[in-house]
């Protein structure tokens, strides 16, 4: 159901709303650059990323050992995700998992620090990306993660992998933690940073990688406005000429 409702959004791109597909490694700026986005074009923004580390934080409090793989499948399962938006589509996005507000809970370190094994985990992935792409079912939406141009939307009309060099992905995960009153060491967080964007590439199931099609956008010397408005700028191309061919 899921794979037709895609092609089916793909070629009715005369008259809907487009799929805008932001992928990343993390401390890219993913999440800020997919929210002003989302908020220029009256967009829904979704942050894939946010949902398994849901997952993750719920396994971490019911205390189930991360080699327990059936285990962390069967929780996920029975565990509702909720990615609530501010009613003007301005402010931050909230997460709510089985009703419990978890939006700032799921930015520790120890979320961040287990999130890739989780995401690894194929059961997880099947029943994550299903409720994602019945989120984006209808268009009309900025989704950033790891592998939404590649397996969640394939045919999303607009695909972007935005990376940085792994020196400014920390620095920017650092200042966020401070930010947060959270101190940590940025040469272990470089570490984790590394140990994260190996486990995310090598993952058996969807891994992190530029879709084919995607544009590859560097965001270490741009501003987050300056990178949103070149991805305004491939927008905009991308819906002309979706229009010329229609």
């Amino acid at each position: 159901m899921t794979g037709n409702g895609a092609q089916s959004n793909r070629n009715t791109g005369r008259f809907k709303r487009l799929t805008v597909a932001i992928d990343g490694p993390a401390g890219a700026g993913k999440s800020t650059v997919a929210q002003k986005v989302a908020k220029r074009l009256g967009y829904v923004y979704i942050d894939t990323g946010a949902m398994y580390r849901g997952v993750t934080w719920k396994v971490l409090n019911a205390g189930i050992e991360w080699k327990d793989v059936q285990a962390i499948a069967d929780l996920a399962a029975h565990t509702t995700i909720a990615l609530i938006p501010p009613p003007d589509l301005t402010g931050k996005q909230h997460v709510q998992v089985d009703g419990h507000d978890v939006t700032a809970e799921i930015r520790l370190p120890e979320v961040s620090q287990r999130v890739s094994s989780v995401a690894s985990i194929p059961a997880v992935r099947a029943m994550l990306t299903a409720q994602q792409q019945a989120m984006g079912a209808t268009g009309g939406v900025v989704m950033d993660g790891r592998d939404i141009g590649t397996a969640v939307f394939p045919y999303a009309e607009v695909k972007i992998y935005l990376t940085a060099s792994t020196r400014e992905r920390t620095r920017r995960r650092w200042q966020e933690l401070m930010a947060q009153g959270i101190h940590v060491d940025i040469g272990e967080l470089e570490q984790e940073i590394l140990a994260r964007d190996l486990a995310d590439s090598q993952r058996e199931v969807a891994p992190l990688r530029p879709a084919d099609d995607a544009v590859i956008v560097h965001s270490d010397d741009t501003s987050a406005d300056g990178v949103v408005d070149l991805i305004l700028d491939i927008f905009e191309k991308r819906r002309q000429l979706l229009l010329v061919r229609h």
